[in-house]
Protein backbone atom coordinates (compact mmCIF):
# COMPACT_ATOMS: atom_id res chain seq x y z
CA UNK A 1 0.00 0.00 0.00
CA UNK A 2 1.33 3.42 -1.00
CA UNK A 3 0.24 6.48 0.96
CA UNK A 4 0.58 9.98 -0.50
CA UNK A 5 0.02 13.46 0.91
CA UNK A 6 0.76 16.99 -0.27
CA UNK A 7 2.45 19.61 1.93
CA UNK A 8 2.71 23.35 1.47
CA UNK A 9 6.10 24.76 2.44
CA UNK A 10 5.08 27.60 4.75
CA UNK A 11 6.95 30.21 6.73
CA UNK A 12 7.45 27.99 9.79
CA UNK A 13 9.03 25.28 7.60
CA UNK A 14 11.92 27.29 6.13
CA UNK A 15 15.37 28.44 7.20
CA UNK A 16 17.00 31.84 6.67
CA UNK A 17 17.64 30.94 3.01
CA UNK A 18 13.87 30.46 2.50
CA UNK A 19 14.43 26.73 1.96
CA UNK A 20 12.76 23.77 3.64
CA UNK A 21 14.61 22.93 6.86
CA UNK A 22 15.54 19.35 7.67
CA UNK A 23 13.50 19.52 10.87
CA UNK A 24 10.40 20.41 8.85
CA UNK A 25 11.24 17.73 6.29
CA UNK A 26 11.29 15.08 9.01
CA UNK A 27 7.95 16.35 10.29
CA UNK A 28 6.44 15.78 6.81
CA UNK A 29 7.81 12.23 6.69
CA UNK A 30 6.56 11.54 10.19
CA UNK A 31 3.07 12.85 9.39
CA UNK A 32 2.59 10.69 6.31
CA UNK A 33 3.95 7.62 8.16
CA UNK A 34 1.37 8.25 10.88
CA UNK A 35 -1.37 8.45 8.25
CA UNK A 36 -0.47 4.91 7.13
CA UNK A 37 -0.58 3.61 10.71
CA UNK A 38 -3.97 5.24 11.25
CA UNK A 39 -5.31 3.33 8.25
CA UNK A 40 -3.74 0.09 9.52
CA UNK A 41 -5.32 0.54 12.96
CA UNK A 42 -2.15 1.20 14.95
CA UNK A 43 -2.02 4.98 14.88
CA UNK A 44 -1.85 7.68 17.52
CA UNK A 45 -5.64 7.97 17.84
CA UNK A 46 -6.11 4.37 19.05
CA UNK A 47 -2.77 3.55 20.71
CA UNK A 48 -4.41 3.61 24.16
CA UNK A 49 -6.89 0.99 22.96
CA UNK A 50 -4.52 -1.41 21.19
CA UNK A 51 -1.67 -0.85 23.72
CA UNK A 52 0.86 -0.77 20.91
CA UNK A 53 2.90 1.95 19.26
CA UNK A 54 5.80 2.34 16.84
CA UNK A 55 9.10 3.80 18.04
CA UNK A 56 11.62 5.13 15.57
CA UNK A 57 15.16 3.69 15.59
CA UNK A 58 16.84 5.41 12.64
CA UNK A 59 16.54 7.70 9.62
CA UNK A 60 18.51 7.94 6.39
CA UNK A 61 17.69 10.93 4.17
CA UNK A 62 18.92 12.22 0.81
CA UNK A 63 17.68 15.55 -0.57
CA UNK A 64 18.16 15.78 -4.34
CA UNK A 65 16.62 19.24 -4.76
CA UNK A 66 15.63 21.29 -1.73
CA UNK A 67 12.10 22.76 -1.74
CA UNK A 68 11.66 26.48 -1.17
CA UNK A 69 9.05 28.69 0.45
CA UNK A 70 5.64 28.53 -1.23
CA UNK A 71 6.37 25.20 -2.94
CA UNK A 72 3.89 22.34 -2.76
CA UNK A 73 5.49 18.91 -2.46
CA UNK A 74 4.11 15.39 -2.38
CA UNK A 75 5.39 12.79 0.06
CA UNK A 76 4.86 9.11 -0.73
CA UNK A 77 5.50 6.30 1.74
CA UNK A 78 5.13 2.55 2.06
CA UNK A 79 6.06 -0.33 4.34
CA UNK A 80 9.13 -1.93 2.74
CA UNK A 81 9.92 -4.84 5.06
CA UNK A 82 8.67 -6.26 8.34
CA UNK A 83 11.06 -8.73 9.97
CA UNK A 84 9.97 -10.04 13.39
CA UNK A 85 10.73 -7.10 15.71
CA UNK A 86 11.70 -4.53 13.08
CA UNK A 87 9.85 -2.66 10.37
CA UNK A 88 11.33 -0.60 7.54
CA UNK A 89 9.54 2.27 5.85
CA UNK A 90 10.66 4.16 2.72
CA UNK A 91 9.70 7.55 1.30
CA UNK A 92 9.88 9.54 -1.91
CA UNK A 93 9.40 13.29 -2.24
CA UNK A 94 8.10 14.89 -5.44
CA UNK A 95 7.97 18.49 -6.64
CA UNK A 96 5.03 20.19 -8.37
CA UNK A 97 6.14 18.69 -11.68
CA UNK A 98 6.12 15.17 -10.21
CA UNK A 99 9.93 14.90 -10.24
CA UNK A 100 11.65 13.10 -7.37
CA UNK A 101 13.46 15.60 -5.15
CA UNK A 102 14.28 13.40 -2.16
CA UNK A 103 14.33 9.86 -0.78
CA UNK A 104 14.39 8.43 2.72
CA UNK A 105 14.25 5.21 4.66
CA UNK A 106 13.55 4.50 8.32
CA UNK A 107 13.65 1.68 10.85
CA UNK A 108 11.09 1.10 13.62
CA UNK A 109 10.28 -1.22 16.51
CA UNK A 110 6.86 -2.20 17.88
CA UNK A 111 6.31 -1.42 21.57
CA UNK A 112 3.85 -2.67 24.20
CA UNK A 113 2.83 0.66 25.78
CA UNK A 114 1.74 -0.93 29.08
CA UNK A 115 4.94 -2.89 29.68
CA UNK A 116 7.28 -0.57 27.80
CA UNK A 117 8.84 -3.56 26.03
CA UNK A 118 9.56 -4.51 22.43
CA UNK A 119 7.05 -7.00 21.01
CA UNK A 120 7.07 -9.08 17.84
CA UNK A 121 5.18 -7.76 14.82
CA UNK A 122 2.72 -10.56 14.14
CA UNK A 123 1.69 -11.60 10.62
CA UNK A 124 -1.76 -10.19 11.37
CA UNK A 125 -0.35 -6.76 12.22
CA UNK A 126 2.08 -6.82 9.31
CA UNK A 127 -0.60 -7.71 6.78
CA UNK A 128 -2.52 -4.53 7.60
CA UNK A 129 0.36 -2.45 6.22
CA UNK A 130 0.36 -4.26 2.83
CA UNK A 131 4.15 -4.21 2.40
CA UNK A 132 5.54 -3.22 -1.01
CA UNK A 133 8.67 -4.73 -2.61
CA UNK A 134 10.36 -1.41 -3.34
CA UNK A 135 13.47 0.18 -1.82
CA UNK A 136 14.88 3.67 -2.38
CA UNK A 137 18.42 2.71 -1.29
CA UNK A 138 20.48 -0.31 -2.30
CA UNK A 139 21.15 -1.32 1.32
CA UNK A 140 18.28 -3.16 2.99
CA UNK A 141 19.26 -2.11 6.53
CA UNK A 142 20.58 1.17 7.92
CA UNK A 143 24.19 1.76 8.89
CA UNK A 144 25.05 1.26 12.55
CA UNK A 145 26.64 4.62 13.29
CA UNK A 146 29.62 4.76 15.60
CA UNK A 147 30.59 7.72 17.76
CA UNK A 148 33.91 9.34 16.73
CA UNK A 149 36.62 9.06 19.40
CA UNK A 150 37.35 12.78 19.62
CA UNK A 151 35.43 16.07 19.76
CA UNK A 152 35.78 19.57 18.34
CA UNK A 153 33.08 21.30 20.36
CA UNK A 154 30.52 20.55 23.08
CA UNK A 155 27.31 22.29 24.15
CA UNK A 156 24.88 21.52 26.97
CA UNK A 157 21.17 21.84 26.17
CA UNK A 158 18.07 21.56 28.40
CA UNK A 159 15.00 19.82 26.95
CA UNK A 160 11.86 21.96 27.18
CA UNK A 161 8.12 21.17 27.15
CA UNK A 162 7.56 22.12 23.51
CA UNK A 163 10.02 19.40 22.41
CA UNK A 164 8.17 16.46 24.01
CA UNK A 165 6.11 14.01 21.93
CA UNK A 166 3.04 11.86 22.55
CA UNK A 167 5.23 9.19 24.22
CA UNK A 168 6.63 11.79 26.66
CA UNK A 169 10.08 11.64 25.06
CA UNK A 170 12.07 14.18 23.08
CA UNK A 171 10.34 14.30 19.70
CA UNK A 172 12.60 12.63 17.12
CA UNK A 173 12.65 15.66 14.79
CA UNK A 174 14.14 17.91 17.49
CA UNK A 175 17.37 15.94 17.75
CA UNK A 176 18.41 17.89 14.64
CA UNK A 177 17.69 21.17 16.45
CA UNK A 178 19.87 20.08 19.36
CA UNK A 179 22.61 19.17 16.88
CA UNK A 180 22.46 22.64 15.32
CA UNK A 181 23.44 24.18 18.65
CA UNK A 182 26.91 22.62 18.47
CA UNK A 183 27.60 22.70 14.71
CA UNK A 184 29.68 25.55 13.21
CA UNK A 185 27.72 28.72 12.41
CA UNK A 186 28.70 28.62 8.73
CA UNK A 187 27.05 25.27 7.92
CA UNK A 188 23.57 25.14 6.43
CA UNK A 189 21.10 22.34 5.77
CA UNK A 190 22.80 19.04 4.97
CA UNK A 191 21.41 17.25 1.92
CA UNK A 192 22.36 13.81 3.27
CA UNK A 193 22.03 12.76 6.89
CA UNK A 194 21.43 9.79 9.11
CA UNK A 195 20.07 9.69 12.65
CA UNK A 196 20.42 6.75 15.04
CA UNK A 197 18.29 6.82 18.22
CA UNK A 198 19.65 4.76 21.12
CA UNK A 199 18.13 5.94 24.43
CA UNK A 200 15.16 8.22 25.00
CA UNK A 201 15.49 11.79 26.28
CA UNK A 202 12.84 13.18 28.64
CA UNK A 203 11.52 16.56 29.76
CA UNK A 204 14.02 18.54 31.81
CA UNK A 205 17.00 16.39 30.84
CA UNK A 206 20.22 18.25 30.17
CA UNK A 207 22.02 16.68 27.24
CA UNK A 208 25.51 17.22 25.87
CA UNK A 209 25.81 17.68 22.11
CA UNK A 210 29.30 16.75 20.89
CA UNK A 211 30.52 17.82 17.45
CA UNK A 212 33.28 16.12 15.44
CA UNK A 213 34.26 15.83 11.78
CA UNK A 214 35.86 13.09 9.68
CA UNK A 215 36.82 14.22 6.16
CA UNK A 216 33.52 15.39 4.59
CA UNK A 217 31.29 13.86 7.27
CA UNK A 218 30.02 15.86 10.23
CA UNK A 219 28.99 14.01 13.40
CA UNK A 220 26.97 15.05 16.43
CA UNK A 221 26.66 12.68 19.38
CA UNK A 222 23.95 13.53 21.89
CA UNK A 223 24.69 12.20 25.36
CA UNK A 224 23.45 12.70 28.89
CA UNK A 225 24.99 15.51 30.90
CA UNK A 226 27.87 13.48 32.34
CA UNK A 227 28.46 11.76 28.96
CA UNK A 228 27.97 8.22 30.26
CA UNK A 229 25.02 7.38 27.96
CA UNK A 230 24.53 7.94 24.23
CA UNK A 231 21.06 9.09 23.25
CA UNK A 232 21.68 9.58 19.55
CA UNK A 233 24.34 9.72 16.86
CA UNK A 234 23.82 11.96 13.84
CA UNK A 235 25.88 11.84 10.64
CA UNK A 236 25.60 14.70 8.15
CA UNK A 237 27.20 15.60 4.84
CA UNK A 238 26.65 17.95 1.90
Amino acid sequence: MFIEHEFYVGLRDINNLKELSNTALLSYLEDVACMHSEIAGFGVSNMDEVKRTWVLLAWKIKVIKRPKFNDTIKVKTWSRLIDKFYAFRDFELYDQNNRIIGIATSKWIFIDTEKGKIVKVTDEVGSKYETENKSVFEESDLEKLEEPNYSINKVNYKITKNMIDVNNHLHNIYYLDVAKEVLPDNVGEFDEFEVLYKHEVKLGDIVTAIYSKEEKDYYVSIKNEDETKIHSIIKLKY
